[in-house]
């Protein structure tokens, strides 16, 4: 089943004293770039939620929001920075000294300076945190692959329509390429007609060239090709891996054929169709930019 790049999820619950929100959401990437913000004494989950959800989730850019209400008082470690705390404190009775202020440095005003303190929890206490989280991150994950599996269908629906479309113009193409080069022999027949008179037509001479118009104008290959292109795009939409970045290079072998058959149409009607081909070509090349 083919996903959308784009996604959100959210799950909240109080587990083990604490109230845990998890917010997953994504837009298109070309890999997997991933970033969150969690609550600063609980830094260390950021590395455990990017390994977790890279296990779920192979392209995009991923967004992940934590946030932890403790509901009981935890154990914890608070140390400080002194080194730190020794350059704030220098720097303020510097200032007070150049410009003559009263000296009231206290234990209060160097602790507005938060960066100083580090709070630190039990590997025991880490790994209970992590357990709770992970629960409430499952959640809002499958929440949110199951918006990406929803946005996947939607755009499946929409490329394989596209590429019906193709194949009724290629088909056109296929049908219209032998009539030309029939209505390319009898114009070829009635100018020399025209311009020899009543001089006997030299037959050979006008199925060789029809027959050099013909190799010219002979775009079976393309069209075999095409067909085959598409066919695997179908392939493509019954994986169950990303297949996002290969249906991106498939997008440009349509583009290569689509362009020779242009370059080789002496005819007004099939040139109309290749212009028809290249624009659904676009469009999904458009929608494959969603895809994972």
């Amino acid at each position: 089943m083919i996903r959308s790049m784009t996604g959100f999820g959210r799950a909240q619950e109080i587990l083990d004293g604490m109230s845990i929100s998890v917010e997953i959401k994504s837009v298109n990437h070309r890999y997997f770039d991933f970033s969150s913000r969690v609550p600063r004494t609980y830094g260390f989950l950021e590395e455990k939620l990017k390994t977790y959800i890279q296990t779920k989730v192979a392209r995009g850019k991923i967004e992940c929001y934590v946030s932890i209400e403790a509901l009981e008082i935890e154990d914890c470690i608070v140390s400080v920075n002194h080194s730190l705390a020794a350059g704030y404190i220098a720097a303020l009775k510097e200032i007070g000294e150049r410009y003559n202020l009263a000296d009231d440095i206290s234990i209060s005003s160097v602790a507005k300076y938060h960066d100083i303190f580090s709070v630190h929890k039990s590997e025991a206490d880490e790994e209970r945190i992590w357990s709770a989280v992970k629960a409430v991150a499952d959640k809002a994950l499958d929440s949110f692959v199951s918006m990406r599996e929803k946005e996947g269908e939607k755009l499946k629906d929409d490329i394989l329509s596209r590429c019906d479309t193709i194949l009724s113009l290629v088909s056109f193409i296929e049908e219209r390429s032998p009539e030309t080069v029939k209505e390319y022999n009898a114009k070829l027949l009635e100018r020399m007609r025209t311009v020899l008179e009543d001089v006997q037509v030299d037959q050979q001479r006008i199925l060789t060239e029809a027959a050099i118009f013909a190799d010219k104008i002979a775009v079976a290959e393309e069209t075999v090709r095409l067909r085959s292109h598409i066919s695997q795009m179908h392939e493509f939409m019954e994986s169950e891996a990303a297949i996002g970045r290969k249906m991106d290079f498939l997008i440009q072998e349509f583009n290569r054929e689509a362009n020779t058959i242009g370059s080789k149409a002496q005819d007004t009607e099939i040139a109309k169709r290749v212009i028809d081909i290249k624009a659904e070509i676009e469009k999904i090349r458009e929608q494959v930019q969603n895809i994972e």
